[in-house]
């Protein structure tokens, strides 16, 4: 979706490299990994305990990450052992090196939902895109010769890039006060581009672990699926972020699942739901006829969207979750046209 981005500043202008570190509070490193995607990073975060350290998310189970946690684990957190993983949510760029953690002493902290998820998803290995699946993006009318040649490929596997998910985790809810890092701090949870996201709020200095709940200038995906065809992740997402501007000062520090740490909060969850606004906005008015949602890409993200984007898929997910939104208002109807919905205003 097209970001207009906000009135936001970042203290710290350059990443560290894959293996290294910046010290971005006292306490506080802050860790960069590789991903293997067009977004091709994700921020970690060490916190230390004093006699061990707690890290805040993993990044995915690939040689290049095993390789730059190897660097990591031999130099700046060579003194003492990790022995906790806090997950932010359970996503594979944010698990995926968890369960290598718990294999050598570390616990497990997430909330239930992220918990049970990725190891649902780990644990549920396709040779094949199952046939809810299939009627899925058909539903939303995906072009069939892609249907078909998707049909015939081995889908992306949660196990492809996370190590198994051990049995066994402590639970983080809403309301939870923990103490990490030489700091106390508050839990608040937030969905819609993940169910039941954990976010980090000091009451010791104005640090926020955000993950991917508190990005600047990108916007997470809200897509739906199969698994849940009929969420209304925008309502879920709005909601959050209204919730959240209640507690958002602009001198916060935001530790972010991807791109800089920002201050100026409060602007960025205003910028972020004016965003979706405005794109529900353009929706109803692209649906004064039927449209199925692969054909609302220009409304919602300002540009079409072939096949063969690597987008496309993020794409067709978030669309339906709009579409979601608007029915979920009543504003919208829906009907089944040979298998495809279609959509248009009431």
């Amino acid at each position: 979706m097209p970001d207009t981005g906000s009135a936001i500043s970042f203290p710290v202008a350059t990443p560290p490299d894959p293996g290294t570190e910046v010290e971005i509070a006292d306490g506080v490193l802050w860790i960069r990994l590789p991903l293997p995607m067009a977004l091709d990073h994700v921020n970690v975060y060490a916190l230390d305990d004093g006699e061990s350290w707690t890290l805040v998310d993993t990044g995915v189970n690939t040689s290049a990450c095993r390789r730059a946690w190897n660097a990591i684990l031999a130099g700046p957190l060579a003194d003492k052992p990790v022995r906790r993983v806090f997950l932010t949510h359970h996503h594979p760029d944010h698990v995926g090196c968890a369960g290598t953690f718990a294999e050598n002493g570390a616990a497990l902290y997430a909330s239930r939902v992220g918990y049970l998820t990725a190891r649902m998803l780990t644990l549920d290995v396709q040779d094949r895109p199952l046939p809810e699946t299939l009627s899925f993006w058909r539903a939303a009318g995906m072009d069939e010769a892609l249907v078909l040649r998707r049909a015939a490929e081995r889908p992306f596997n949660f196990s492809d890039i996370v190590a198994p998910i051990p049995l066994g985790f402590t639970r983080l809810d809403a309301g939870d006060v923990i103490s990490a890092g030489g700091r106390t701090w508050d839990i608040r949870v937030g969905h819609g581009h993940a169910p039941d996201h954990l976010t980090f709020w000091s009451r010791d200095d104005n640090l926020v672990i955000g993950g991917d709940q508190f990005l600047p200038s990108i916007s997470p995906n809200l897509g739906v699926y199969a698994t849940e065809p009929y969420a209304d992740t925008v309502g879920d997402w709005l909601r959050s972020c209204r919730a959240f501007e209640a507690f958002a000062r602009s001198d916060q520090l935001v530790l972010p699942g991807h791109k800089l740490p920002f201050t100026g909060l409060p602007e960025r969850l205003r910028h972020k739901i004016d965003n979706h606004v405005q794109a529900l906005d353009r929706l109803r008015g692209h649906l004064d006829r039927p449209y199925s949602a692969a054909q609302c890409f220009v409304p919602i993200f300002g540009r079409e969207i072939g096949a063969d984007d690597t987008a496309y898929g993020l794409a067709l997910g978030e669309a339906v979750g709009h579409l979601n939104h608007l029915l979920a208002l009543g504003e919208v109807s829906r009907e089944s046209r040979d298998g495809v919905w279609v959509w248009r205003r009431v």
